[in-house]
């Protein structure tokens, strides 16, 4: 089953640690955002294998936005 891993505040992104095909432990940082001059590390809540990517480093993301997707 594929876990959707979402933006919990409006940022940039700021680094992608991962890249498709890569597998993640549970608790791995996969994501930082930067919001309000602060780096936010986004972690894994699964393992698994990283099926997709939505955004690349720079990109600003809403709340909310699905960053990737671990299956």
């Amino acid at each position: 089953m594929a876990t959707n891993i979402e933006a919990p505040m409006p940022g940039k992104v700021f680094d992608l640690t991962v890249q498709e095909g890569q597998t993640v432990k549970e608790g791995d940082v996969v994501v930082v955002l930067e919001a309000m001059k602060m780096e936010n590390a986004i972690e894994s809540p699964v393992a698994g294998v990283v099926q997709k990517i939505n955004f690349k480093k720079g990109d600003a993301v809403d709340e909310g936005a699905v960053l990737l997707v671990v299956g």
